[in-house]
């Protein structure tokens, strides 16, 4: 597990910038909870633990990368935002990090904080800020849907992977000589590559739940494009 464990491991970041995180985490998750209530119905609730479950077994796919502390998977936060909305999206992410934490190992304890905050918190905002942007430009099409998942996807994984090299020039517990720019560059490059794998498997979900359920997108519901106003009918010959 000390070679291939998922997520950031014990020792990677040092204590005092792992609780700082932790308890922004923790903030974060508290308001994800109370807006995300607003959003739950009857569709909404089951379709989060199906999306829990999906993530849980997606990210058992682990890559290593430059460590043998440090190591790369699918994410899901595009996956949830596009299916349960930002807010249950990022609480379902992190459920399944605390479960993969505490039950299988998978990523130091010490260290939930951090990377709740790069694949729950970071990875799913910028997976929906970049919904709620392409869906309004994109046509509501399958092939729209797609790319908007897809994009989407991969943008979010590489993100997260740049809050990673945030934390670690505050406080990685091992020195890179000043290289912190190729600790970014590395994280970004391999996680491009896992955004492309990530972005088709979140295409083909998305794409596949809203040809037989397309209610059960929260996407789709909550991201309506604008309906004009009807236009007012003027008397006479005034302007």
């Amino acid at each position: 597990m000390e070679t291939l464990a998922m997520h950031i491991s014990n020792g990677i970041i040092d204590g005092p910038v792992a609780a700082v995180f932790a308890a922004l985490a923790l903030a974060v998750l508290t308001f994800c909870v109370l807006r995300g209530r607003r959003d739950l119905d009857d569709r909404l609730a089951p379709m989060a633990g199906l999306v829990a479950a999906f993530i849980f077994a997606v990210q058992m796919l682990n890559f290593p990368i430059f460590t043998a502390g440090v190591s790369g998977h699918l994410l899901g936060g595009a996956l949830a935002a596009m299916l349960v909305g930002p807010w249950v999206g990022a609480l379902c992410v992190a459920v399944v990090l605390v479960v993969q934490a505490l039950v299988f190992g998978d990523g130091g304890v010490a260290m939930l904080g951090l990377n709740i905050t790069n694949m729950a918190l970071l990875g799913t905002a910028a997976a929906y800020l970049l919904i709620a942007l392409l869906l309004r430009v994109l046509p509501r099409t399958k092939a729209g849907l797609a790319v908007t998942a897809f994009v989407s996807a991969l943008v979010s994984v590489v993100v997260a992977s740049q809050g990673f090299v945030l934390q670690y020039w505050l406080g990685g517990t091992t020195d890179l000589g000043g290289n912190l720019a190729g600790l970014a560059g590395t994280m970004a490059g391999v996680h491009l590559l896992i955004g492309i794998g990530e972005g088709l498997i979140t295409a083909t979900t998305v794409v596949t739940v809203a040809k037989v359920r397309p209610d059960l997108v929260y996407a789709l519901r909550a991201l309506k494009p604008a309906v004009p106003a009807p236009a007012v009918p003027v008397a006479g010959g005034a302007r």
